[in-house]
């Protein structure tokens, strides 16, 4: 099995959508071994609680991005982890932390990417950029993680339909459900399943 580490930032749906899918057996290649968060008060925490799962906050704000992610490197070899999973995590990673691991790490990210991607793209940003535009279809993306934001290799993409008088608010629960929760599953079985038999 290989080992999982999800990083968060905020309420953890994202997260919440992979533990639910372990749970009903959708990813049978590898555990969520620890859920991190890198600020204070994420309800992602409450969530790894309510799935049994180990936990931990490193507030990197506290630390400072060094300290932090000598920490994080720390955890994640003690935990000895093999995949590493961005869910709503919105530090911006260095690239020497992106070479250590490198084609470990997926993201997602709430668009089309190319399309509303790069640096100061996220959360509902990306949907305000979307409806501002006035594209017809926008959807979601697990790419995996280099030193570029959202500058990865594509792995899997989903359209979700814009529709009359959406709101940021509207469009990014609809993404979410229709797009995020389908494809990040996906994603982390295909490379657990990946690193799996990389390992043989």
């Amino acid at each position: 099995m290989v080992n999982i580490a999800v990083l968060t930032s905020g309420g953890g749906t994202n997260l919440e959508a992979i533990l639910n899918a372990e749970e009903r057996g959708d990813i049978k290649s590898g555990k969520v071994q620890i859920v991190i968060a890198d600020r204070a008060g994420c309800y992602s925490l409450v969530r790894a609680e309510n799935h049994k799962k180990k936990n931990l906050l490193l507030n990197r704000k506290e630390l400072g991005r060094k300290e932090f992610e000598k920490r994080l490197v720390e955890t994640l070899i003690c935990e000895k982890i093999d995949l590493i999973v961005l869910a709503g995590f919105l530090s911006i990673l260095s690239e020497d932390f992106t070479e250590f691991y490198r084609d470990r790490i997926i993201n997602i990210h709430p668009s089309l990417i190319p399309s509303f991607s790069g640096e100061g793209y996220y959360g509902l940003k990306v949907h305000e950029a979307a409806l501002k535009r006035g594209v017809k279809v926008t959807g979601a993306t697990v790419h995996l993680v280099n030193e570029i934001p959202d500058g990865g290799k594509i792995l899997f993409q989903k359209a979700v339909e814009v529709k009359d008088g959406d709101t940021p608010e509207a469009l990014q629960k609809r993404v979410m459900e229709e797009a995020e929760w389908i494809i990040l599953p996906m994603a982390v079985e295909y490379m657990a399943d990946k690193i799996d038999k990389e390992r043989v």
